[in-house]
């Protein structure tokens, strides 16, 4: 849904709820589902979160680079996995600029292996606006 024109309180309104996936507040899970601006440095405005733009909005607009770090905990009450996606804000919407492939969740060490041999490192951008495809 990120594209010019929205704010960062429409996208942090579809993201679930703390209590939704096992936290007290906001407060307490503030950097698990986050988004923010990357530019000179590596967090910066605009800020997505449920704490901050519910009630502070920002305007997205074309041209802004987004890193949207997203929480999708496991079902063994433990383990979790905390993915970072970067997109740029296109004029129509947005392109994915982010390499690795976060399809499959993998564990730490090198190189990757999936059922079929080893994973690639990279992955085609996906089909949309502003790709060429």
């Amino acid at each position: 849904m990120i594209k010019p024109g929205i704010t960062t309180a429409d996208i942090a309104s579809i993201w679930p709820r703390a209590q939704e996936f096992g936290f007290p507040t906001e407060e307490s899970c503030f950097g698990l589902q986050y988004g923010h601006g990357v530019g000179l440095n590596g967090w910066e405005q605009p800020v997505i979160s449920r704490l901050v733009s519910l009630d502070h909005p920002v305007t997205i607009e074309a041209g802004m680079v987004i890193a949207l770090e997203t929480y999708w905990p496991s079902t063994d009450g433990w383990s979790a996995a905390r993915i970072e996606e970067e997109v740029v804000v296109t004029e129509t919407g947005h392109e994915l600029i982010t390499r690795f492939p976060a399809e499959t969740l993998l564990v730490a060490g090198a190189p990757y292996w999936t059922g079929t041999g080893p994973l690639a490192t990279t992955r085609e951008l996906e089909p949309g606006p502003g790709n060429g495809r």
